[in-house]
């Protein structure tokens, strides 16, 4: 086997992750269920830790625990603007990506009514989906759908610019599939969007681990993510371009904050987790080499986890293709862009069954539709569910070699 070479050695890189000290039957758990969350470095806890119990206030007042906490806040929003190619300004926080697009789905239609349409897909999760089908009853907007193409790996383009017209008011697209790891090129989405005049929101959760977001690149008018995918706690980002943001009728208090980013914002925001989500970009850009800007270390983090994700995906998907009984979904290596997510079922079996019985052996696997129900509907397998095994930065071959072992016992069972 070959494997690209970490900055840090992957040993050393597990070793920031005290999710390895549990053990099953004598050996590490090897999770493999990062594209529901991965596990959480070291010094991003300790950065929750120390903020809880050494920094812990509220913003905005005349005494040095507030003022470190408005401190650490603009430093995390511009962590997050240099993970995501924006401006710290162009930045707000919130619970979760879904909260955040119901969030903004709400202010955006205020300005929308019969007649404006939104276009939404059946790759999605429905985190993209059910805000939009909110307005459809409350605003009367129309909803238009992006079918999956004919093999069921990516969407149909063509449909997509069938549908686009100059009534479409955004195109909300995933630029990747949770579910069968499927990168839709948010670029191409963006410049066919605007030659209309709409905007694009991209839910970019399942890209962001894998893939450095670029939103000037990829055209985003709106992007959101989510920290706990890529190492850091339960907090939810959105990036907003600004002169959007300036003009969005977002629903907040009148005392509130009418400056961007923050009226974006609502409430008083979950202060420990935004310290841990600048401790996550800063463990992702210490995988990176040099003593360049944040963000340039960023690239060389994002080009070794490009690589290793290929390397293990590979072995994962030709391993489990070897076994009778066992069918993959998405593209194969070697074919269009898609993240380092393997979705199979083994011959009838429940993913459930599937997914207990690779945990008793410390393998741990996600199981279901993984709110991506559309595409697992239309895949014909509603009652039976998809396994899916994700690769991480801490993911290593022998951890690929026991999932496809288990796989393989399974199989044998049937």
């Amino acid at each position: 086997m070959t494997t690209a070479t970490p900055v840090l050695s992957l040993a050393k890189v597990r070793r920031r992750f005290p999710a390895f000290d549990r053990q099953i039957k004598g050996k590490p758990v090897a999770y493999f269920d990062a594209p529901g969350g991965t596990q959480v470095p070291d010094t991003v806890a300790d950065a929750v830790r120390n903020y809880l119990l050494h920094q812990n206030a509220n913003t905005h007042w005349a005494f040095p625990t507030s003022a470190e906490t408005d401190a650490m806040i603009l430093r995390a929003r511009q962590a997050a603007a240099d993970l995501l190619g924006a401006g710290a300004d162009e930045i707000a926080f919130g619970a979760n990506m879904t909260t955040l697009t119901f969030h903004v789905a709400r202010a955006l239609g205020r300005q929308w009514g019969p007649g404006d349409e939104v276009i939404i897909t059946e790759l999605d999760h429905h985190a993209n989906v059910a805000p939009w089908q909110a307005l459809a009853r409350e605003r009367g907007i129309t909803l238009r759908m992006v079918p999956l193409a004919a093999d069921l790996r990516s969407l149909d383009l063509a449909a997509f610019e069938r549908i686009l017209s100059p009534r479409t008011r955004i195109v909300a697209v995933g630029a990747a599939s949770n579910a069968i790891g499927t990168i839709t090129d948010p670029a191409i989405i963006s410049e066919m969007a605007h030659a209309v005049g709409a905007l694009v929101f991209t839910d970019a959760v399942h890209f962001t681990p894998h893939d450095l977001v670029d939103v000037r690149a990829m055209g985003s008018d709106l992007l959101a993510c989510s920290a706990y995918k890529f190492c850091g706690p339960h907090v939810g980002l959105l990036y907003v371009r600004k002169a959007l943001a300036e003009q969005l009728d977002v629903p907040k208090l009148e005392p509130a904050p009418d400056t961007v980013p923050e009226r974006l914002e609502t409430g008083t925001l979950n202060h420990e987790g935004i310290a841990g989500v600048e401790a996550a970009v800063n463990f992702l850009a210490e995988l990176g080499s040099g003593d360049g800007t944040r963000r340039q270390r960023l690239e060389a983090s994002y080009a070794w986890l490009h690589r290793q994700g290929e390397v293990l995906f590979r072995e994962m998907w030709d391993g489990l293709s070897a076994i009778p009984g066992v069918r993959l979904f998405g593209h194969a290596p070697g074919g269009p862009r898609r993240t380092p997510t393997v979705a199979f079922t083994v011959g009838k079996l429940p993913s459930s069954q599937v997914a207990a019985q690779l945990a008793s052996d410390g393998v741990f696997v996600s199981d279901g539709d993984f709110y991506a129900s559309t595409v697992v509907q239309r895949l014909g397998l509603a009652g039976q569910g998809l396994v899916r095994a994700g690769c991480a930065c801490y993911t290593s071959e022998e951890e690929v070699e026991r999932l496809v072992e288990g796989v393989r016992a399974l199989g044998a069972q049937r």
